[in-house]
């Protein structure tokens, strides 16, 4: 496999490849339309890994910079998983400056919570603060 490089910026993103892999083969946002990727994209923190140019990993951070930061659509494409990439992204956005100041980061995940814990995260600490509008569908209508 050749090295793979993270980029950061939504501009540097490939909405298509982004599109396909959560429309497709995602459990949280299968059926998304390509509108609604591209506009998360465009207002959010975007990381990806490229190798020859081709993304082949994206996440990204729902943000306002200062205080609060909530991590979505995080994958790696199935044939470049266990090669250290989501650690690679993830290490490179715990070290942005903004990210480092920010009082809460959050996210939900179904499947990937030691990768997570290795970064921080832990069960949330008082659940009975959270609360939450949950549409799970919504991205369908």
């Amino acid at each position: 496999m050749n090295a793979f490089v993270i980029r950061t910026g939504s501009l540097q993103m490939d909405i298509p490849v982004i599109h396909h892999f959560l429309s497709n083969a995602s459990y949280w946002a299968r059926g998304i339309s390509f509108e609604l990727v591209e506009n998360s994209v465009k207002h959010s923190f975007c990381i990806g890994a490229f190798i020859d140019d081709e993304q082949v990993a994206f996440g990204r951070v729902i943000t306002d910079y200062t205080t609060f930061g909530w991590l979505a659509d995080f994958f790696v494409l199935p044939p470049y998983r266990g090669k250290g990439i989501s650690k690679a992204m993830l290490s490179v956005l715990m070290e942005q400056p903004w990210a480092r100041r920010l009082r809460r980061l959050m996210l939900n995940t179904l499947d990937a919570h030691g990768l997570y814990r290795q970064y921080g995260f832990e069960q949330p600490a008082n659940t009975a603060t959270l609360m939450e509008v949950y549409r799970p569908q919504a991205h369908l209508g």
